[in-house]
């Protein structure tokens, strides 16, 4: 299955980038209350640091216009115009108050939404400067200008639920022309992970370790439903899809139907990949599976159950440590065929848990429901410390498992700034 075209094409109204550079960067910063990744980048005129939770299901990008929105570029988009219609907007605003962002007579219009809370309002669409910095994939350079970034105008109300010093929503997709972008979320509880946007490498590391020749891939897959709250019902999904076939721990199958395995017409089944997901969601027969497996290897690893906080849980003390995390079996998501996996070592498949005179390793991955819709839902948590690449132009994702292998981390980005670049 293809993606969407609407989906590409709106990539190309979002961005007018120079030709004077290629690649750029943004820091990816996990705030922990929420567990939500935020987006560092610049907006307005004159350009002003914005924070903005990084959302890879979205459909658009959102900012709350009512706090102060000052900038000398912005303009509203005509209803009328061919820039409406290619964002499929499905209104069109009239506003009675004093004229300003978000305020414009015949003005096209979209319906912001907060996939946290699951809310939604009507907010006219905005054009405005935005900046991200440049890179050669080894350092930041100077900021490189989008003029034309389109997003929507939303207001406060919309920003509950969202991480503390936000101000909107930011798809990743749209900060990429070509289709190109990649994320390397930080495992650190404190220093900030990457997002490259039109470049499918080099992603250089600390020590001088390029990620992109690491990276495995599969196809990207189109579900035919999208299940935004309002916009584009019916319309085929913006979330990323990927195959996965089976589950396996320490090398065994475990015993999945294969039918919820599938997207189905109807948009049901399958699996995706989630920011604003913390831990991994598998529906309650894949789960019930899964860690029945997980527990039988663990036993082969003289590991034994304790009371849990949830789930699955293993005293700390028992469990060694290794180079990718606590020694636990390993997981493997198995993609196209049995030699392209996703494998997912400790230091992705367990949490620590430290309280109340309890240490604890539990096992990361949380039971769904019987019938979610979606099978299985990779979280935030599982993609920390591992390079993801998203090529829409080629339909496929390319991931590389821990890069702890490696022997670094996704903190490991030299952020130190080389103004030699153009």
């Amino acid at each position: 299955m293809s993606l969407p075209h609407f989906f590409i094409f709106f990539f190309c109204v979002s961005l007018c980038v120079s030709s004077s550079f290629s690649a750029l960067l943004a820091p990816i910063t996990k705030d922990h209350t929420t567990r939500q990744y935020t987006l560092s980048v610049y907006l307005k005129t004159p350009l002003q640091p914005t924070k903005l939770v990084l959302d890879l299901g979205a459909s658009f990008s959102w900012v709350d216009c009512t706090q102060n929105y000052t900038s000398t570029t912005y303009h509203s988009i005509p209803c009328s115009s061919s820039l409406c219609n290619a964002i499929a907007s499905l209104a069109c605003s009239n506003c009675f108050n004093p004229p300003g962002p978000g305020c414009a007579n015949d003005s096209c219009a979209m319906f912001s939404e907060n996939s946290v809370t699951r809310k939604a309002i009507i907010a006219e669409a905005l054009v405005d400067s935005l900046a991200l910095p440049t890179t050669d994939g080894r350092n930041p350079g100077r900021l490189g200008l989008i003029p034309e970034f389109v997003f929507s105008c939303s207001k406060t109300s919309l920003l509950k639920g969202l991480a503390k010093g936000v101000t909107g929503l930011a798809v990743s997709k749209a900060f990429s022309s070509p289709y190109l972008f990649a994320l390397c979320l930080s495992g650190s509880p404190s220093a900030p992970g990457v997002a490259f946007f039109n470049s499918d490498g080099p992603y250089y590391f600390l020590p001088e370790i390029d990620l992109s020749k690491s990276l495995v891939y599969t196809p990207l897959l189109l579900n035919p439903v999208g299940i935004t709250i309002i916009t584009y019902y019916l319309h085929p999904s913006d979330e990323y899809f990927i195959g996965v076939t089976s589950i396996k721990v320490n090398g065994n199958n475990v015993p999945i139907n294969q039918t919820i395995m599938t997207i189905d017409q109807n948009g049901f089944g399958g699996t995706k990949i989630s920011t604003v997901v913390p831990y991994t969601v598998l529906q309650t027969p894949i789960y019930k599976a899964f860690t029945e497996a997980f527990v039988n290897e663990s036993a082969a690893l003289n590991l034994t159950v304790t009371k849990p906080v949830i789930g699955v849980c293993y005293n700390a003390d028992d469990v060694s440590s290794t180079l990718v995390g606590p020694a636990v079996p390993t997981v493997d998501l198995v993609m196209q065929s049995d030699d392209v996996f996703w494998r997912i070592f400790g230091s992705n498949s367990m949490v620590r848990i430290v309280r109340k005179g309890v240490d604890l390793w539990c096992l990361g991955f949380v039971d769904g429901g019987a019938n979610p819709r979606t099978a299985i839902v990779i979280g935030g948590h599982q993609m920390e410390d591992n390079l993801l690449q998203f090529d829409l132009g080629l339909k496929r994702l390319g991931f590389s498992s821990s890069v702890l292998l490696h022997r670094t981390t996704c903190s490991n980005f030299n952020f130190t700034t080389n103004n030699n670049l153009k």
